[in-house]
């Protein structure tokens, strides 16, 4: 990093030490000021490289300033370099502020302090986290007490988020749509109606040949400031999107002069369309529009519900129900800047008083473009007030408007490490649809198809005695989204859909049926293309009623157990670690050769030895208890008669010298 630095602090070097070209700086502040930050990155760049003819420069916006003295040139030159790094970092040219950043991180002047922090947001919006996350403690170690060392700590968290979301993208495919869609400026906020696909661009609204001028003090040249204006607008396209000349008009709606407008929305129908617009320096407002015939009627605000002179509000949803208007506002009684709002949009078109989301899903930042399924019952929106990515994220809840299920972050790819909001469904369940995100452009947002998939995890449970299928079994997956549960039919069909392929946990439980835990790892789920299929059996028990485990056997007059028997004690492991609440009994008898006290000693010694060998594994000794029974409770003859005679039943001996264990505690 170091050699970087230095780098381009020699390529910026020979700045003090040239002729400081003052109109391009001139002009550089005064676009900035205006907040036309592609316009002043420009300039920026002109003033530091010192090229091209000042006289060809002259000032935007009609505003004149002094010339900077000699003595002020450095920091005119700290300042430009700032100025430039806010500039990128403002339209979204996050390569481009990465650079500047890095230069201004090692100014002095406490003017430039934000420029680490900003410095780590462009690294993380870059995709480099690990970096990202060293430069927002460096921040926080400098600046305990800013209000910026706060947001910083949520940036190191995200990063980390965004670090293990990436190791396990999920299941989803997003690809940009072609063409005329995403054309020249900002395409977002698409919603398909009708086979036809309306959407909000800022592409150039061309003016002719008129150019607006500015006049310039004598011996400079006119040059034109805005020749073809960036202007919000709603536009339509109609066949199929992958094709590169889709045509692509401007929707004709009769709006007031210098209005922008974007994010439509409709009802069921598809008569009635509401949108935000806005003018210059005015509030954020939603309005609607009627359709008659082929003709939408002039736009009219909404009433005191939704707008007002003293907030903004904007992006409105209406829900395939036509029940509900959903937008995003600031205005008072809200958890924070933007919140989500709904209100209850009634048959004759009027609307309930607005009602807020709730903390469940509002945070102290921005929550915007609501989307809400009335089908699934899941509210898409993006907010940049929780852990994720960086910038706007996806999130989904579950609920009724009313109860919400703790949001969830969407994860990679279908967010990125910039900003992506706008979703908006093509099919009822919500699997495919358009977002809106700048993750492949340098400054503005575009229009991508998505669309979920999943991987099917499945299988038949049975019974492992009668080899039937087992009704009534509560089958748990877990895995780092969370957890999905199903009680098996009278078929045994279990199924589950997952959206990622991280590793999975099964869990398999019935009543008097041992539980089993099944794990699948990432390498496993990796080679699957759409399903695993696996079948499992659960073993039956009885509370208190022993079971023999065959095979256990110790040296000759010993206690200790033989290689093989410890292999078949370790049976017993898995059912302990799968049923951690279970106890259990581990009983040993012998045959009647022997005294009984000797054979009551023996077997108690030897049951113990097993207690021991599965502590020893890890099973908990306060779940064991361990006993010897001798010779008392033996399961076969010991002895025959044969022609009226006693005689040894080898056989049967050896079926009573045996190891039992039973459960004790379910």
């Amino acid at each position: 990093m170091k050699k970087i630095l230095l780098f381009l602090l020699v390529a910026f070097g020979g700045f003090a030490n040239a002729q400081y070209v003052v109109n391009y700086k001139k002009v550089a502040d005064t676009y900035f000021e205006n907040k036309d930050y592609y316009a002043a990155s420009t300039f920026y760049k002109k003033a530091l490289k010192i090229t091209g003819d000042s006289t060809q420069a002259i000032l935007p916006y009609g505003k004149e300033r002094k010339v900077a003295s000699d003595d002020k040139v450095i920091e005119d030159y700290e300042g430009s370099i700032y100025n430039l790094a806010e500039s990128s970092r403002l339209y979204r040219e996050f390569n481009e502020a990465e650079k500047y950043y890095a230069i201004a991180i090692t100014f002095t002047n406490t003017r430039f302090r934000k420029a680490l922090y900003y410095y780590a947001e462009s690294l993380r919006a870059n995709k480099k986290f690990n970096l990202a996350i060293d430069a927002f403690q460096q921040f926080i170690e400098k600046n305990p007490g800013d209000a910026l060392a706060k947001e910083a700590q949520k940036e190191i968290e995200s990063c980390k988020f965004a670090i293990e979301e990436m190791r396990f993208p999920r299941i989803v495919q997003v690809k940009k749509v072609p063409g005329n869609v995403n054309g020249l400026g900002s395409n977002y906020a698409p919603v398909k109606i009708n086979n036809e696909l309306y959407f909000t661009s800022s592409r150039p609204v061309a003016v002719g040949n008129k150019k607006d001028m500015v006049k310039t003090d004598a011996g400079e040249i006119q040059v034109s400031t805005k020749t073809n204006p960036f202007i919000n607008n709603i536009y339509a396209a109609k066949g199929e999107l992958a094709s590169d000349d889709i045509a692509v008009r401007k929707v004709d709606i009769n709006f007031p002069k210098n209005m922008e407008i974007a994010a439509v929305t409709f009802t069921p129908d598809g008569n009635t369309m509401y949108f935000t617009a806005w003018k210059d320096k005015e509030k954020y407002a939603i309005y609607s529009s009627k359709k008659t015939g082929d003709k939408w009627a002039d736009p009219q605000p909404l009433g005191l519900q939704v707008n007002s002179r003293d907030f903004n509000s904007s992006q409105p949803f209406v829900t395939s129900d036509g029940k509900f208007l959903l937008f995003s506002s600031d205005r008072s009684g809200g958890y924070g800047k933007f919140d989500l709002w709904y209100c209850t949009l009634r048959e004759d078109g009027s609307l309930g008083q607005a009602v807020n989301f709730g903390s469940a899903i509002n945070t102290g930042d921005d929550e915007r473009a609501p989307y809400y399924n009335s089908l699934t019952k899941k509210l898409l929106f993006s907010t940049d007030g929780r852990i994720g990515f960086g910038g706007l994220d996806f999130f989904e809840s579950e609920g009724d408007l009313v109860n919400w299920s703790e949001p969830k972050n969407l994860g990679y790819p279908f967010n990125s490490s910039k900003d992506d909001l706008y979703f908006t469904a093509t099919d009822d369940k919500g699997t495919k649809g358009y977002i809106s995100s700048d993750r492949e452009s340098s400054c503005c947002l575009e229009v991508f198809e998505v669309k979920k998939e999943y991987l099917s995890i499945a299988g038949l449970l049975t019974d492992c005695k009668t080899k039937l299928p087992l009704a009534g079994t509560n089958v748990t997956l877990t895995n780092a989204e969370g957890s999905q549960k199903i009680t098996t039919g009278n078929d045994g069909i279990y199924s589950f859909k997952v959206d990622s392929k991280r590793p999975v946990k099964l869990l398999f439980a019935k009543d008097n049926y041992f539980s089993i835990t099944k794990n699948y790892i990432y390498e496993e789920l990796a080679k699957a293309d759409t399903l695993i299929y696996k079948d499992y059996c659960l073993s039956p028990f009885k509370l208190g009623i022993p079971i023999t485990l065959d095979n256990v056997y110790y040296e000759f007059n010993s206690t200790e157990l033989t290689e093989p028997s410890k292999k078949v004690l370790d049976f017993l492991i898995p059912i302990m670690e799968d049923n951690p609440e279970m106890e259990i009994e581990l009983g040993s008898h012998t045959d009647n050769i022997g005294t009984d006290e000797y054979n009551l000693d023996l077997s108690n010694r030897r049951a113990k030895s097993c207690t021991d060998y599965l502590e020893s594994k890890g099973v908990a000794a306060a779940r064991m208890t361990s006993k010897g029974y001798g010779e008392s409770m033996p399961i076969a003859p010991n002895e025959i008669i044969v022609k009226r005679k006693k005689k040894d039943n080898p056989e049967g001996r050896a079926k009573n010298r045996r190891t039992e264990f039973k459960v004790t505690k379910k």
